[in-house]
């Protein structure tokens, strides 16, 4: 299919024909999964997010290249348009990505190319955004950060080893990022330049543009620390804890119509209904035509701890509807107190409730959810990012459930069952004010606002995700995993709970 634009179109391409070798893997390093996903799929899924993006190419290591197209057909990555086998080096897969995409244009077409390592799947759409722009003025972008560290010039002396011969002003030094960014016709300009010159080598695909057309500008778009490239194995570690950390907004509100359209006539099992967020959650649905079995100790005398209780709601609501779509669990209690003061009936009712009783959630809604390719939806809290004192059991299993909903949304995947984990602010519940008692007007988030945003959550295709909910506008939350992840570690508010 030929690229048509009234404007001009930018196409992603994704460069993912490494092989991992330096990490020490038997698989290309971009297949390695990070948070639950391969890390190709978390580039991918940065490109599809952006409104900017119109188009994907993606540029694979030959031998694993039905991998990829199985990733992208997994994802639902609609604008992944080719899986392409790469070459053997850096240039030769640009020049397959130039062809390709030159193939696809309508005669004297041009449109702008964003060539990104798969391996840094950590990209802003902050980034991505201001690479699109600047395109409109420059035909030539690059992605840079100030260096944070001097460097230094060596030079080897035999066994003697290296010595250093220059200490570059670093003021002016600037460590190179992805994404590049070009105009088509200047980049594969350049590289016909550069296919004449029997001495070519590149590393990046600016130094072509900057060697071979030196009257283009190359212009700087100033990139992020967290835009980090997973190349040693060390990388694999950090980027995990980043995406473990790191946190999404819910989905944009729909209006009434789409909230009766995707949940009248659809099944969904409330555990910790009885109050609070569980039964604003179950009343939101009842209204819009859902079918709510909402369940609690205090209402319908179910024990969430109790796996009888549990099988015996799901076997219930599934024989007076046919299916279950939806599962949510709220339920959970907080204690307070320094561990070694801690009796062991406590310590048994926080981990039974907590922990245990998710998880046999979890494992009893599996057949139901498969049938329907429904969603199980936990609860977390900011304790998941850092255990406070006096805050030890709660935090450790709020913890676990931010490891249970990524692990799940893996294993679950091929059986179409989402698996998303609700992070709200400190939220206005009977158990918060049990807790800690009344607390000023305007500090706490509404259960209310926490039941619709995780409807929207319910009603999205996401899977895998910690969403946070808070006061301010969704809009307004973090760009990137790197920023909610330190927004989470530095924060000093006081624990919500559910």
């Amino acid at each position: 299919m030929s690229i048509r634009a009234t404007r001009r179109r930018t196409v992603a391409v994704v460069l993912a024909g490494g092989t991992g070798q330096r990490i020490g893997l038997s698989i290309p390093k971009q297949l390695l999964k990070i948070a639950g996903k391969p890390i190709l799929e978390h580039t991918l899924q940065i490109f599809e997010d952006a409104p900017d993006i119109d188009d994907i190419v993606v540029l694979m290591t030959p031998s694993h290249v039905a991998e990829a197209e199985a990733i992208v057909a997994r994802a639902g990555l609609r604008k992944v348009s080719c899986v392409l086998a790469g070459g053997g080096t850096r240039s030769e897969t640009t020049n397959i990505a130039i062809r390709a995409v030159s193939e696809r244009l309508d005669g004297g077409t041009d449109c702008n190319l964003l060539f990104h390592d798969a391996v840094r799947p950590l990209l802003s759409q902050h980034v991505v955004k201001e690479c699109v722009t600047a395109l409109e003025r420059y035909s030539a972008v690059d992605v840079a950060i100030p260096s944070s560290d001097t460097v230094i010039v060596t030079r080897t002396h035999g066994e003697d080893g290296e010595f250093i011969t220059d200490v570059p002003d670093r003021a002016r030094l600037r460590r190179g990022q992805t994404p590049q960014g070009f105009w088509l016709s200047t980049i594969r300009e350049a590289y016909e330049h550069a296919a004449a010159d029997p001495f070519f080598q590149a590393t990046d695909d600016c130094s072509v543009v900057v060697k071979y057309l030196p009257e283009v500008p190359v212009h700087v778009v100033i990139g992020d620390e967290y835009n980090m490239k997973v190349t040693q194995p060390v990388d694999v570690f950090i980027a995990d804890k980043l995406f473990q950390l790191a946190s999404t907004t819910a989905p944009a509100p729909g209006d009434d119509a789409f909230y009766r359209d995707r949940l009248a006539g659809r099944t969904v099992i409330v555990f910790g209904g009885s109050y609070g967020i569980g039964a604003d959650i179950a009343r939101t649905a009842e209204g819009y035509g859902a079918r709510v079995h909402a369940l609690g100790r205090s209402t319908t005398g179910t024990h969430v701890e109790n796996p009888d209780h549990v099988e015996e709601a799901f076997a219930r609501a599934y024989a007076e509807t046919g299916r279950i779509d939806f599962v949510v669990n709220t339920a959970g209690v907080l204690r307070i107190g320094r561990l070694d003061e801690t009796d062991n009936a406590t310590i048994r009712e926080a981990l039974e409730v907590n922990y245990l009783a998710p998880v046999n959630i979890a494992r009893t809604a599996y057949k139901y959810l498969a049938e329907t390719g429904g969603q199980l939806l936990l609860f977390t809290s900011s304790s998941y990012t850092r255990g406070r004192a006096e805050y030890s059991l709660y935090s450790s299993t709020k913890a676990a459930m931010v490891n249970l909903t990524q692990a799940l949304s893996d294993e679950w995947a091929e059986d179409g069952i989402r698996v998303n984990c609700v992070n709200p602010e400190r939220t206005a519940t009977p158990m918060r004010t049990k807790a800690f008692g009344a607390e000023p007007d305007g500090s706490l988030l509404s259960s209310q606002e926490v039941a619709r945003r995780s409807l929207d959550v319910l009603l999205s295709g996401m899977t895998g995700h910690v969403i946070d909910v808070r006061r301010q506008d969704p809009t307004a939350a973090p760009d990137s995993a790197f920023e909610s992840a330190l927004s989470q570690v530095l924060s000093t508010s006081e624990d919500q709970s559910v």
